[in-house]
């Protein structure tokens, strides 16, 4: 055992009732971190029975994609055909990771659901994620491969081509989500992406409406949106962007009418929430009952790094809504998240806390 699994379990002995968020405050490290160690000395026999776990705590329960993300970024103008200079960073991601990252910088207890190779990018995941997130229920497979995702940028940050390896997904069944209904229906909120199949989407969607969870379906591009559910009924938020909406709905969206026509739409599926995402126009927003409002984006944004912007966005929104904001105020968190990623070389901003984020906001105005 080290040094901190010594410590957790010497808390359990002289209060095997403390709950994760009192051992973790004790110790001085986050919770998802806490839970990590207790699952390892679980795994060694060292703990038996979960009366330190209290029921009242409860997660946000995040669940798609954790990736490994390849990023080259080409040098000078890029050139089809032949080979271009570049330089190539590697960090964590997937959607749902990243949403789950940033809701635990912004001091929220959350839970990753997901399938992950028995690898050392796996590994890597690991590590950079389970101070943010507790990670003790992701099912590994032996013999398949981590999700990865390849991206080339341009000079200017934009995205010229991606590479997705996503067949792990296909394993995220659910068989698997009927093994973790317990942890899932007493979340806090549920978060999903479309790495998950159909029949697992239409699963948790039915779970949280039976459990009256909190949910939010999160698109990862067009070709998935065939995993949507047939309706959006019971669904707290719908997120997705353009390209997304058109093809959930089967309308172009050619102006600010068809736009604010396609959130109209969304919203008569069921969704009690729904935001339609236009990149530099700025969003599209609606919950129901009410008319669509448009936000425009941050202004005099320097673009870094566009990966990541868009689950910063969520993350950002999702933070506002779980702390009682408004719509509007949900919306410009979520803005303000995003472009503050888009003017960083990270995925998920290293800086981020709920106070900075505050802190943003109030000088924005």
């Amino acid at each position: 055992m080290n040094e901190k699994e010594r410590a957790v379990l010497d808390l359990i002995r002289a209060n095997p009732y403390l709950s994760q968020q009192e051992m973790a405050d004790a110790l001085r490290v986050s919770r998802p971190s806490l839970a990590n160690i207790i699952s390892g000395l679980i795994k060694q026999g060292r703990i038996s029975g979960r009366a330190y776990i209290l029921p009242e705590e409860k997660e946000i329960i995040c669940i798609g994609g954790a990736n490994i993300d390849r990023k080259f970024h080409i040098n000078e103008e890029t050139q089809l055909g032949t080979s271009n200079p570049a330089t190539m960073t590697v960090s964590v991601g997937g959607v749902a990771r990243n949403i789950a990252e940033n809701l635990g910088r912004l001091d929220h207890n959350v839970r990753l659901l997901t399938v992950a190779g028995n690898d050392s990018d796996w590994d890597v995941i690991v590590r950079e994620s389970s101070s943010h997130m507790d990670v003790t229920d992701v099912g590994q497979l032996i013999g398949k491969s981590t999700g990865s995702y390849s991206a080339v940028l341009d000079h200017d940050g934009e995205l010229v081509i991606a590479m997705a390896n996503m067949e792990i997904y296909d394993y995220l069944t659910p068989v698997y989500f009927e093994e973790k209904s317990r942890v899932i229906s007493n979340a806090a909120m549920i978060i999903i992406d479309l790495n998950c199949p159909k029949e697992s989407v239409d699963y948790i969607k039915k779970l949280a409406s039976q459990k009256g969870n909190p949910l939010v379906i999160i698109p990862v591009s067009s070709p998935k949106m065939n995993r949507m559910p047939s309706d959006l009924k019971g669904v707290t938020w719908f997120i997705c962007n353009q390209d997304e909406a058109e093809t959930y709905t089967g309308r172009s969206i050619d102006n600010d009418g068809d736009w604010k026509k396609a959130v109209q739409e969304l919203l008569a599926f069921g969704a009690e929430n729904v935001v339609v995402t236009s990149g530099s126009r700025g969003i599209m927003a609606a919950s129901a009952g009410e008319e669509p409002i448009h936000f425009p984006a941050v202004e005099d944004v320097h673009v870094e790094d566009v990966t990541g912007a868009g689950d910063a966005f969520v993350s950002g929104l999702l933070h506002g809504h779980l702390i009682g904001e408004t719509l509007n105020e949900n919306v410009r968190m979520g803005l303000l998240n995003a472009a503050k990623t888009l003017e960083s070389s990270f995925t998920v901003r290293p800086e981020l806390t709920k106070e900075l984020l505050k802190k943003e906001l109030e000088e924005l105005q």
